[in-house]
């Protein structure tokens, strides 16, 4: 199932992307929350007879909205959470000269960064060096603590395509990533999230970024260091993690930052496209602050 936030005539809705198009929830038949963050985080879309069921409540294909009629939102307005990794490839390690990390390297973004999956992104006067970073997103489904990693799928409900935005100057010159990672706008997310039963590996999926149609990053996500069963275990340990928490599990090789043989950065008009095998893809212009 693919669970999209849209926006159309004004006001917002969700629904279920299917060949047709999009199918409102507002045609489905029953009730049901109008909000999709409270769809998320009521944890019944972790239930698989909910899903089939609310699937055969989808009206016919005749009444689907044709995507390019409607706006795309981040499918998750305002995570309670989220938990950025850093240097969970080898290839990403070795072209910054870093080390491995022992444990995991993370982060927090602030829910304000968080942007829609064809939002233009906003180069902030503050920074003089801003870099994409191609991810996948976990959406976390059921709450969880101290969960083992054989079970932690258990607690995801999908995945969605992520760009960590970074101003480099600010994430290195400060000592520490938060204001760097955390400008508004620099959490582009979407298009929609795919359940982990629409994915047909869920632990190996090809991921490639493209900035003005040049390629700048392709790997697969088996080659990270740390696995999605593993990082969820790992954060659960420390911290609770909630229905509608996202997780950004790293970026591979290719950033602006360490292209050779000079840093290649983003600049205003500039376009970042992102795509995941499976879940789609997002597509972000860079536009100088007002």
């Amino acid at each position: 199932m693919k669970i999209a936030r849209f926006e159309t005539g004004g006001r917002e809705f969700y629904g279920i992307v299917g060949e047709g198009g999009l199918v409102p929830s507002a045609k489905f038949e029953g009730d049901l929350p109008e909000d999709l963050f409270e769809l998320f985080t009521s944890e019944v879309m972790m239930n698989s007879a909910f899903r089939r069921a609310l699937e055969a409540r989808v009206p016919t294909a005749g009444q689907a909205v044709p995507l390019s009629r409607v706006k795309l939102l981040s499918p998750i307005p305002r995570p309670g959470k989220i938990v950025c990794l850093g240097r969970n490839y080898l290839e990403h390690i070795a072209e910054s000269s870093s080390r491995r990390p022992e444990g995991l390297m993370i982060f927090l973004k602030p829910s304000t960064a968080v942007a829609g999956p064809f939002d233009d992104i906003p180069y902030p006067s503050l920074t003089r060096s801003l870099d994409y970073e191609g991810e996948l997103g976990v959406v976390i489904g059921k709450r969880c603590k101290k969960v083992d990693s054989s079970a932690a799928m258990e607690c995801v409900l999908g995945y969605l395509v992520f760009n960590d935005v970074s101003a480099r100057d600010l994430q290195f010159g400060d000592g520490q990533w938060t204001r760097g990672k955390g400008c508004d706008g620099f959490a582009p997310m979407g298009p929609w999230v795919t359940t982990l039963d629409e994915v047909r590996n869920p632990l190996s999926l090809r991921l490639k970024t493209w900035v003005n149609g040049e390629v700048r990053q392709e790997a697969i996500t088996s080659s990270m260091i740390r696995n999605v069963p593993e990082v969820v275990s790992m954060l659960s340990q420390g911290m609770t993690l909630e229905a509608g928490d996202v997780i950004a599990t790293g970026t591979p090789a290719g950033v602006g930052y360490y292209w050779k043989p000079e840093p290649r950065m983003l600049k205003p008009g500039d376009t970042v496209r992102i795509e995941i095998e499976d879940l789609g893809h997002i597509e972000n212009r860079i536009v100088a602050e007002a």
